[in-house]
């Protein structure tokens, strides 16, 4: 309710309202499996390696703070490998991409 009050106070409101209409018919490629990427994969990288890391680590250290360091060091290595990986990847494509298009 507030944006419609503010909207009818404004001079350019017919303006603005083209160029969200321009906006929302704008047609492009879906870019939710780069969001999965980008956020989702690098989460469950993580959790994934933390969990593996502490059932394996807790085997062969017996004191438990040298263990959760240890475990979250690696864990944080793997992810930023993952992500370096996933990063490689989208640079490729996106090449690709650009060449197919050209």
């Amino acid at each position: 309710m507030v944006r419609e009050e503010f909207c009818k106070e404004c001079d350019q409101r017919h303006e603005c309202r083209k160029v969200y209409e321009q906006l929302g018919k704008t047609k492009g490629p879906s870019i939710v499996f780069k969001v999965v990427l980008a956020f989702l994969v690098p989460l469950v990288v993580f959790i994934a390696a933390l969990a593996i890391f502490g059932i394996v680590l807790d085997r062969v250290i017996t004191r438990k703070e040298p263990m959760r360091i240890c475990t979250f060091l690696l864990s944080l290595i793997v992810t930023v490998a993952c992500m370096l990986i996933i990063k490689a990847i989208n640079k490729h494509t996106d090449r690709s991409n650009k060449t197919k298009t050209s």
